[in-house]
């Protein structure tokens, strides 16, 4: 029981937590409409985008989030715009825009004399969450989760089959639209956990290890949240008895839950018995 408690007489810990909570909620729930619309990559590469908004307010001295959510929000709305042009595909327009933020960003890095800052940037710190950053990813939270439940059969079906959706007359690019800055804002809320390099596996993985189960989306939904909320809770726990990254550690813990059950399923398939 010690073990347990402990760690919860810190306020950093109690923070993380509830941050950790929060995030997966909010990741695990958008995450089911990328992986159903194959846009797998775009949490990367979204993720990537939010570079230069942070280092821009770290050098000007203002709010990373802000920061962050401005740069992310540029990028969803520039890729909507070019893949509307049918000239060029939604996946070249993911790898056009990010690319070049992100190498803006890295531009921005080396004018700095400084990397030791700028780390949690690219690695996460959600043990480092102040109270400021903590309304932030509440105020996220909620707007993203509640735009999903309002939206949630227009996006379903415009996931599921968007030809469909577009011949009853659901506007499909405004969807396409709203998806992307729900994205950016999710991102923005993921990176404070895992950082910009880690956060679309927190978008993907549990929402991956969810469909191995289930095929109802309402109950893949209900897994993905069960994963990533259980991988922020371990993870904090494994980085303060291992003194070990966070970010890491969450991210480690979603892919032993994804490959747990990726084995049990594999070997029941090949060895289980037939009916």
């Amino acid at each position: 029981m010690e073990f347990l408690l402990k760690p919860l007489t810190y306020v950093f810990i109690q923070k993380g937590l509830i941050a950790s909570f929060l995030i997966g909620i909010t990741c695990a729930t958008l995450g089911i409409y990328v992986v159903l619309r194959r846009m797998a990559f775009i949490g990367h590469a979204l993720a990537h985008s939010a570079l230069p908004g942070l280092v821009i307010a770290y050098l000007l001295g203002g709010n990373l989030f802000i920061g962050a959510m401005l740069a992310t929000l540029v990028t969803a709305v520039g890729i909507g715009a070019i893949s509307k042009d049918d000239s060029v595909y939604e996946d070249t327009a993911i790898g056009i825009m990010p690319t070049a933020m992100f190498a803006f960003g890295i531009l921005l890095i080396s004018t700095t004399k400084s990397f030791r800052d700028l780390s949690a940037m690219l690695f996460g710190n959600i043990l480092g969450i102040t109270n400021a950053d903590m309304i932030w990813i509440v105020g996220l939270t909620v707007t993203v989760i509640a735009i999903l439940f309002f939206f949630r059969k227009e996006l379903e079906l415009f996931s599921v089959d968007p030809v469909y959706a577009k011949s009853i007359g659901i506007k499909i690019s405004l969807l396409r639209y709203a998806l992307l800055i729900l994205l950016a804002m999710t991102v923005v809320v993921g990176i404070q956990a895992v950082g910009t390099i880690l956060t679309n596996a927190l978008l993907i993985l549990p929402v991956a290890t969810a469909r191995l189960l289930t095929n109802r989306l309402r109950d893949a939904i209900a897994w993905a949240c069960f994963f990533a909320v259980s991988s922020g809770i371990l993870g904090i726990y494994a980085s303060y008895y291992l003194n070990c990254s966070s970010g890491a550690a969450i991210i480690i813990i979603c892919f032993v839950f994804f490959l747990t059950v990726w084995l049990v399923r594999y070997f029941k398939k090949k060895f289980g018995t037939k009916n």
